[in-house]
């Protein structure tokens, strides 16, 4: 009989228990490790091939993941645990976290599993179907490394006509006391996004993100990465992420010295060939258990009290931590299973192969993907005015989109991924996440970047042979969903603009757009 819940009892007190430490999770302050038993309890880790390839991860995710699962379990060894790590390359692995659960089982003789509920539903759903079936109590924590739990989340969703983070990440403000000046918000104000919308110039100072050498445990990883996993997605090499906590503590210190103080300006901006700009890329650390939100905001808020860093940047910070990550977490549990293949569109296209390769004329894309299989990493507009606007203007299923999306970044989960994707990117959900779709055309990439001038398409050109592809794509997309649009009331000046146009016009639009999508999957 499986037992779920933060008090549910072992079958036998005198016998140890399996606590299993998942790879995103890699954090001393685990509810499953605080409620275990060094003397008693053994931990397992496990890299096997179903988490590595469920989705074709990119390259430097796996390696970064192993590599900082290894060191984690180092450190645990090193704190006195018992660790039985399966490595991905050994004969015995079953190539499953369950399997690999029930081996350990049976190798120390223990009497039920406790764990953190994974980041996945999938997962979660898996281990409590084979608990049940192997008879194996369980017992699933609250990850509690989260400021929001679910149920917190449920009662102030409840009776709410519409979700937005705005509200919720006020209740966070107070409830964490980040940026508060008593009962009111530092400044004033809760949000100073107006004050982030600057575009970069190309000849401004821009610290890279912090680099490391990879260290023997890392440099064994990447090894086994490329011999197991050649065809995955993305460049291996260079590899710099850090894999230690120690190392992302330097991040996050690097970050706040260096970069913080024109996050905020310039956190919508995009250049050529300048994939980081003065965003902190920590996410792969803080999602993956080396870094834990409230230090972060912590040393970020410091840096605006020491005045170091401008409120504009410190709060637009703190708001996609606090704010954004918990909002999209607490959406993506509210609404699972099915969340994933929402498809408010009706969208059946196939993702473009260009979306692999980065193999496209449109400057502002292969610039997107081809950072992206560089890195690993993309910032949040490149994510969404680009490469999401672009599936969602192509009409492309918001599935598929969701699944490139988990693949390909290294910061890459379902409970934040697809929240992101299937509500913000694609508004794949109707308007459960965003308030209306983010739809755009060439106007906004080339306002918030100097894509356009290295391009080989005109987005001063709207319709035609050469003209930015986004543009008639733009309106083909406003045009075939006017019936589920047209009532919204944040994109109604779209539909009379429309309306004002002659048909020969609107004619152009319709044709450019279907002669761009004819070549998209020629």
């Amino acid at each position: 009989m499986a037992h779920t819940g933060q008090n549910a009892p072992e079958e036998n007190a005198s016998v140890g228990g399996l606590v299993v430490v998942l790879g995103d999770q890699l954090s001393f302050e685990l509810a499953a490790l605080k409620a275990a038993d060094p003397a008693r309890d053994v931990i397992l880790m496990a890299e096997v091939a179903a988490e590595a390839s469920y989705v074709p991860h990119h390259k430097k995710k796996v390696a970064f993941l192993f590599a900082a699962m290894r060191h984690h379990a180092e450190a645990l060894r090193a704190e006195g645990w018992r660790v039985h790590y399966a490595r991905y390359d050994v004969a015995d692995n079953s190539g499953t976290l369950v399997g690999e659960m029930g081996r350990a089982l049976a190798t120390y003789h223990l009497s039920g599993v406790r764990i953190c509920t994974p980041g996945e539903y999938r997962l979660k759903a898996e281990i409590a179907e084979w608990s049940a079936a192997q008879q194996v109590p369980l017992t699933m924590l609250e990850d509690d490394r989260f400021l929001c739990s679910e149920a917190e989340f449920q009662s102030w969703a409840k009776g709410r006509k519409q979700l937005r983070m705005e509200y919720f990440y006020r209740e966070m403000r107070r409830k964490t006391g980040l940026l508060m000046a008593g009962t009111e918000p530092e400044g004033g104000r809760w949000n100073y996004d107006a004050e982030n919308r600057k575009a970069a110039q190309a000849d401004i100072f821009m610290p890279r993100p912090r680099a490391f050498a990879p260290d023997a445990v890392t440099q064994e990883v990447l090894e086994l990465v490329e011999r197991h996993l050649p065809q995955n997605f993305g460049d291996l090499h260079p590899f710099w992420f850090a894999t230690t906590r120690t190392g992302a503590l330097e991040a996050l210190e690097h970050f706040a010295t260096q970069a913080l103080p024109l996050f905020g300006d310039y956190q919508d901006a995009m250049l050529s060939d300048a994939p980081f700009l003065y965003h902190s890329v920590l996410a792969q650390y803080l999602n993956a258990g080396l870094l834990g939100p409230m230090e972060i905001c912590r040393r970020v808020e410091r840096a605006y009290y020491e005045g170091h860093a401008p409120l504009n940047a410190v709060e637009g910070y703190i708001r996609q931590i606090i704010g954004w990550r918990e909002f999209v977490r607490g959406i993506y549990w509210l609404k699972m299973p099915g969340y994933t293949t929402e498809n408010f569109f009706e969208a059946s296209r196939p993702l473009p192969a260009f979306y692999w390769t980065g193999d496209t004329d449109m400057h502002c894309l292969a610039q997107a993907i081809g950072q992206t299989r560089k890195e690993a990493y993309a910032h949040h507009i490149q994510r969404l005015m680009v490469t999401g606007n672009f599936a969602m203007l192509a009409g492309v299923d918001p599935h598929a989109v969701h699944e490139w999306y988990l693949a390909v970044y290294a910061d890459a989960y379902e409970w934040v991924e697809a929240p992101n994707v299937i509500g913000m990117s694609q508004f794949a959900d109707g308007g459960v996440l965003g308030s209306k779709p983010y739809a755009a055309s060439g106007n906004y990439i080339n306002k918030m970047s100097d894509y356009c001038g290295a391009c080989r398409y005109r987005v001063a050109q709207k319709t035609g042979e050469g003209a930015c592809p986004f543009n008639a794509l733009y309106w083909d997309f406003m045009v075939r969903n006017r019936e589920k649009l047209s009532r919204n009331p944040r994109i109604g000046h779209a539909y009379r603009t429309w309306d004002r146009m002659s048909e020969g016009k609107q004619a152009e639009y319709l044709d450019s757009a279907k002669a761009v999508l004819d070549r998209l999957w020629d």
